[in-house]
């Protein structure tokens, strides 16, 4: 989607997930929902081994008030089998936190682009970037996972290659 994302819209929800590779722009986006709209941000690192995911983001899901996941347990189904070889999160397990996000009022946001901006982008913030075989193999990922949630859940993607986002650097 080129231009201004219309973050009203995305305003409407009550908890949004925003997933995507390293480098698709959700810090950035959750930064300016947050200003805005008023979202707690919820920035989800790895999650040590020994904790449980799904009862980690079940947890938060039963709060309150508007929240925003910068990466969640969508994250675990794509880097878990290409970086470990399984995922720590059973895809039903994922499917109940989905249905648990839409029982908040919520939407899945899946930010992506071509592997080389993507690449581009984290070499430029970070100095350093996957391989570019890397990068595909994430976005490709996405690709996937997403493509099964959104026969459960509301998906919005959004293609952040000329997105007019203010940097989250």
């Amino acid at each position: 989607m080129a231009g201004d994302v219309n973050l009203n819209g995305m305003a409407a929800y009550d908890t949004l997930v925003l997933e995507g590779p390293d480098g698709a722009g959700k810090s950035t986006l959750a930064q300016r929902l947050s200003a805005q709209h008023g979202f707690r941000v919820i920035h989800s690192p790895k999650t040590p081994d020994h904790l449980d995911l799904a009862t980690r983001y079940r947890e938060i899901l039963n709060g309150t008030g508007l929240i925003l996941f910068d990466r969640c347990f969508v994250s675990e189904l794509v880097y878990g089998p290409l970086h470990r070889g399984k995922s720590r999160i059973t895809w039903s397990e994922a499917l109940d936190l989905a249905e648990s996000v839409m029982d908040r009022m919520g939407l899945f946001v899946h930010l992506t682009a071509p592997p080389p901006v993507i690449r581009r982008r984290l070499l430029t913030r970070d100095g350093e970037a996957a391989s570019l075989e890397e990068v595909t193999a994430l976005v490709t990922g996405y690709q996937r996972v997403f493509s099964t949630l959104a026969d459960y859940t509301k998906v919005l993607t959004l293609d952040t290659t000329v997105l007019e986002l203010p940097s989250a650097g």
